[in-house]
């Protein structure tokens, strides 16, 4: 399954506290971008919050899996998930009446 996730900084976090963990945080999402679960990975154009393109089974194994990173596990952001599926509006336009 497709999921889309959209980190959001959270308020009280600091830049300090976000430097702290920055290199766990870099190395755990490249060890799940090897492993393909993290497939796309970008920056919202206008701020530093990541969009996050991920393949899992399922909804819950993402927010586990992004549970686990170290920004999350300290409180400095949350991700809000979206799953996705196929986009199927072309066939109407090319069944018959």
């Amino acid at each position: 399954m497709k999921i889309l996730a959209l980190e959001h900084e959270l308020p009280h976090a600091t830049v300090e506290q976000f430097q702290r963990h920055a290199k766990a945080e870099a190395r755990q999402v490249w060890d799940l971008y090897q492993e393909g679960i993290i497939r796309e990975l970008y920056f919202h154009a206008d701020r530093n919050d990541a969009v996050v393109v991920m393949e899992c089974a399922s909804v819950s194994e993402a927010q586990e899996i992004l549970s686990a990173l170290p920004f999350v596990q300290n409180k400095l952001i949350t991700f809000e998930i979206i799953p996705l599926r196929a986009y199927s509006g072309f066939g109407r336009l090319f069944t018959e009446d």
